[in-house]
């Protein structure tokens, strides 16, 4: 009998290099990114809708949330010049460049957005920086599924088509939970229903991820990873229900975004750190690429 293949590496060190990012800069710029660019499009729906608290707050928290997701990318990158030289050149095969252009014109839209909600005044040059935030925002809140699966990270780029769907169902689950805990109740209607679509949405693209990664998804069951996944589950799916169910309780809706927010974030952190096990072992890079040769031969 031929004893079964175990995939490793020279002197036990991983195929391709780890990420190098830090989880706390980066998978908190994931997290920061999806909640304000998902917020613009709450905050806008908000506008038309005859909703001023709702558009306020979000328009406020969605400025808040990109300024601390780029001073975290920033943090990362190490020195502010970096970023600036990323904006040197444009380049639409590269999502990091792509993404530096992105945030450079989506930051200013969601600043005057805020600024003229909060102060009153021009309400012209508002609805047009609301409009244009609204329009940026999902490409705020999917890109860096885009920036992650672009790698050669197995847990990432093998879920290249099914990331961008989750991370957007999770912007929008975070974007839920925060006009819950801002908005008045009769304000939430929204809200609410965007966090049930958001909850399913997001289990979904979980499941469809892990059946298209076969072996890799055994990264976003086990360890810290597989503890902040079930966890982000948990809390999302707690947060859709009692916000659904319960929503029009103040105390209920405030419980509900919490949990819809901090499942967001767990999600966010959760991917990040399948990514890393995945990279780091190398059963997760040699095995799959000789069932890709193998798979390609027998063709």
């Amino acid at each position: 009998m031929v004893p079964k293949a175990e995939f490793d590496s020279y002197y036990g060190r991983p195929v391709i290099k780890p990420p190098s990012w830090q989880a706390r800069d980066i998978a908190g710029y994931f997290f920061l990114g999806g909640l304000a660019g998902a917020g613009s499009v709450v905050a806008a729906a908000a506008q038309l809708t005859d909703r001023p608290r709702t558009e306020k707050a979000l328009k406020v928290s969605s400025l808040a949330a990109v300024s601390l997701s780029a001073a975290a990318l920033i943090h990362d990158l190490g020195r502010p010049s970096r970023f600036a030289n990323m904006l040197r050149v444009f380049k639409p095969t590269s999502p990091m460049s792509m993404g530096s252009w992105l945030l450079s014109a989506y930051g200013p839209a969601a600043g005057a957005a805020a600024a003229t909600a909060v102060t009153g005044r021009l309400p012209k040059i508002g609805a047009v920086a609301t409009g244009t935030a609204a329009v940026l925002g999902p490409a705020v809140a999917a890109y860096t599924a885009v920036l992650a699966a672009d790698t050669a990270v197995p847990a990432w780029h093998g879920a290249h088509r099914e990331l961008p769907y989750l991370f957007t169902a999770s912007a929008t689950a975070a974007a839920a939970g925060m006009a819950l805990v801002v908005a008045p109740a009769h304000e939430s209607t929204p809200a609410r229903c965007a966090a049930g679509i958001a909850a399913l949405a997001d289990t979904v693209a979980m499941k469809a991820a892990e059946r298209r990664l076969g072996p890799v998804a055994e990264t976003y069951r086990q360890g810290r990873a597989g503890t902040l996944l079930r966890t982000a589950q948990a809390l999302t799916l707690t947060g859709a229900v009692g916000a659904v169910a319960l929503g029009r309780s103040r105390p209920a809706a405030i419980a509900s975004g919490l949990a819809l927010l901090a499942g967001s974030a767990c999600t966010r952190f959760g991917i990040f750190d399948a990514g890393v096990a995945s990279a780091e072992d190398p059963k997760y890079t040699v095995g799959p690429q000789r069932d890709r040769i193998e798979r390609r031969r027998a063709r």
